[in-house]
């Protein structure tokens, strides 16, 4: 079995009025922690806030035990050197009764955010009138806590009905058929005419380059050679 967990969808909130009139401080403080937090529910988890809104009235009437009203102090300091101030509770219980309540209720909440947001659930009167109304609020007594069946049931959505097809006419369904085969045939594109391939140019012959004439270059007999050759003559 898997451990449940809550979810913000799951959680249900319900107002309650509960009367300080005569009721011990402590003892009331307790009552309205449990409801706040929601530890009166099956589905309690310390990790989120489940608890409901609470609303107490009659608030001056609250009653300290063992001579707490003359002995316990509150003690506030405003941060800078020397901003401590005391207060006695004789004094907070005819001023501030409403404070009493909210300072001994916040002592039993979680020290961070969700402790915060959990406080922000409580309502504290000094009379017996309320501004909440609207909310129709429930009573609950004393030393009792209300009564919470099991986990929230889970809701099954049902399922969507299924459209039904459409019918059409015989004859329009043939006509649509064809159209439709139409549609989806694509239309052939008409052949592309061939151009005939263009022949290559005939290379023109290159022209015979004159063959270079060979200069041949007679060496110049010396002169004194051809002298004695003409003697030579002479003599024979």
């Amino acid at each position: 079995m898997k451990t449940y967990s809550p979810k913000p969808e799951d959680i249900s909130r319900r107002w309650y009025v509960v009367d300080a009139q005569g009721a011990v401080l402590g003892r009331l403080a307790t009552q309205v922690a449990t409801i706040l937090r929601g530890k009166h529910k099956p589905m309690f988890a310390p990790h989120m806030d489940t608890g409901d809104h609470v609303i107490v009235v009659n608030a001056g009437k609250v009653v300290l035990t063992g001579g707490k009203e003359g002995k316990k102090i509150a003690y506030h300091h405003s941060g800078y050197p020397g901003g401590m101030t005391a207060t006695g509770y004789d004094k907070l219980m005819r001023e501030k009764p409403e404070f009493v309540v909210e300072k001994a209720v916040r002592g039993m909440l979680p020290k961070n955010r969700l402790g915060r947001s959990m406080l922000s659930k409580l309502s504290v009167y000094a009379g017996e009138e309320h501004r909440h109304a609207a909310q129709q609020p429930e009573p609950l007594a004393l030393g009792t806590f209300p009564t919470w069946t099991g986990l929230p049931e889970k809701v099954v959505a049902e399922p969507a009905p299924a459209e039904k097809p459409k019918t059409r006419p015989a004859a329009k369904k043939a006509d649509d058929a064809d159209d439709d085969d139409a549609k989806a045939a694509p239309a052939k594109k008409p052949a592309a005419e061939k151009k005939p391939a263009a022949k290559p140019a005939a290379k023109k012959p290159a022209a015979e380059k004159p063959a270079a004439k060979k200069t041949t270059t007679t060496k110049a007999e010396p002169k004194a050679s051809t002298e004695k050759a003409a003697k030579a003559e002479e003599e024979s």
